[in-house]
């Protein structure tokens, strides 16, 4: 089940929610009424409740356009966007490529804080417009934009503390990159320092939980934690990129691919090949070439008393259908196609004929193998 909700498209680009998103949605939506409740005694119920919920959805917004201009300015260099999701701690683009150099990753990484302060300042700006102060009880239109002008700021610079998975560790990982002359050091500074930052979050957390602070607290460790285990993600990545360098997909596929004829029923299938085997994707050919791939979620998609009268050519995904791969592509660009769309396993195809396949026990045991001789380089 995807863990995503799909909300449309804005300049093209698919616009996602994540359901931990509605839990945080709540609790802001709850924090605002109580804060507004504080500020303006003379506000009924039903004006306190509305001006939560309108600064919610804008804060939300405004988080949209901060990702919005990480997305935009990744396209307008040539890089793909899949989407933009928004979750429980913020939100993120899914960019389908690194950036090729430093500059392009500096202003992926810095036009976001950027967009969130200049929000922030236009927000107060409209605020003080508007002849209210920013403090105390004041009109609804006041109170939103003064809460939403210092959130922006706040978060722009949040966003700029110098750590992966933060902008500002990107910004830092852009500026080592091009001092060092390697995207793959750069990360790894990056990626540490990243820890460190979030250690200390957990650390301030935890003080200030036992000095009083509660829940307040509480929520600072687990930022702390968020970030942490997102750079130790990246820093896992960076290593992962550099065991696997130098390899290709025709490399590691496996050549003995099982062939299934079409005509085959889907229950003889099951017995004959499913079961027996125990692999999970399979050719299933026409008249002696191959016509497309069968895995066990097409079968479980058919009702089960359809099995014995149905043949697999019925239910497979056409070729033509199936990301693929060429012999010459990267392992990790392989690697990164099957988290994208979610694969096990990918053809490998080379001028219209299928070569082979490439799957992720295979790219875990060529890792386990490469790991094993590090290990006894050292060791000698």
């Amino acid at each position: 089940m995807r863990s995503h909700i799909k909300l449309g498209r804005v300049f093209g680009i698919e616009i996602d929610i994540d359901y931990s998103w509605f839990i945080i949605a709540w609790l802001i939506t709850f924090s605002l009424a109580g804060q507004f409740r504080a500020t303006n005694q003379s506000w009924s119920p039903t004006i306190i409740w509305s001006a939560a919920v309108l600064t919610a959805v804008l804060f939300f917004l405004s988080l949209l356009a901060h990702e919005l201009s990480h997305s935009l300015v990744a396209r307008a260099h040539g890089l793909p966007v899949q989407r933009i999701t928004l979750f429980a701690l913020g939100g993120v683009s899914v960019i389908e490529k690194e950036a090729p150099d430093a500059k392009t990753e500096f202003l992926i990484a810095i036009v976001g804080p950027i967009t969130s302060v200049v929000i922030g300042g236009l927000m107060i700006l409209a605020a003080r417009a508007l002849g209210g102060r920013l403090e105390g009880p004041q009109s609804l239109g006041i109170t939103v934009l003064s809460w939403l002008g210092k959130i922006n700021i706040t978060l722009g610079a949040f966003n700029m503390l110098p750590g992966f998975p933060l902008d500002g560790g990107r910004v830092l990982r852009a500026l080592a990159w091009w001092i060092t002359g390697s995207m793959e050091r750069a990360t790894r500074i990056a990626a540490r320092t990243g820890q460190v930052i979030a250690l200390l979050f957990i650390a301030a957390g935890i003080y200030q939980f036992f000095g009083g602070a509660g829940l307040g607290g509480l929520w600072i460790a687990f930022i702390g934690w968020f970030l942490l285990q997102a750079a130790s993600a990246n820093y896992r990545e960076v290593e992962l990129k550099h065991a696997l360098a130098g390899l290709r997909a025709g490399d590691l596929m496996s050549r003995d691919c099982v062939e299934v004829p079409g005509p085959t029923s889907v229950q003889d299938f099951v017995d004959e090949f499913l079961l027996r085997t125990g692999r999970r994707c399979f050719f299933v050919t026409v008249q002696d070439r191959i016509a497309g791939m069968l895995t066990p979620h097409q079968v479980r998609a058919l009702d089960r008393s359809l099995w014995p009268s149905t043949p697999v050519q019925q239910i497979m995904q056409p070729l033509d259908k199936v990301r693929s791969v060429t012999p010459e592509t990267e392992v990790t660009e392989a690697l990164e196609l099957m988290a994208r769309e979610d694969l096990n396993q990918l053809p490998v195809v080379y001028d219209h004929h299928v070569e082979g396949m490439l799957s992720r026990s295979n790219i875990l045991e060529a890792l386990r193998s490469r790991q094993a001789l590090s290990g006894l380089r050292r060791g000698s």
